[in-house]
């Protein structure tokens, strides 16, 4: 089984960035793909940016341009540069692994760190 543990979320005023950091331990697995969803109270988690082991990125429409997401694969983390916040990016985010070890995969969640976007 793979562990997540997420840092870097906070209070930051509109049009700040903050980062997000997410690395991934245990014992004999391969990660393939890497993510961060987010979370609104009442609402469904939703993919906000994924990146394959071969680098592949994939965004939503409402975060393009603004986030990057990146990966250490020698380091098992996986990064979320969010810039120009907006209030409307204030969620809880997750960040989500794919991972393999032997015949089994794993699908593991962070705990989720909280991004409030306010003045």
């Amino acid at each position: 089984q793979v562990q997540l543990v997420e840092s870097g979320g906070g209070l930051v005023q509109p049009g700040g960035s903050l980062r997000l950091s997410c690395a991934a331990s245990g014992s004999s697995f391969s990660i393939s793909a890497m993510g961060w969803y987010r979370q609104a109270p009442g609402k469904q988690r939703e993919l906000v940016a994924a990146i394959t082991s071969g680098g592949s990125t994939n965004y939503a429409d409402s975060v393009k341009g603004r986030f990057t997401i990146s990966r250490d694969n020698a380091k098992n983390t996986v990064y979320l540069q969010l810039n120009s916040l907006t209030p409307e990016d204030t969620d809880v985010y997750y960040c989500n692994v794919r991972s393999s070890s032997g015949i089994y995969t794993y699908n593991s969640w962070g705990q989720g760190t909280q991004v409030t976007v306010s003045s």
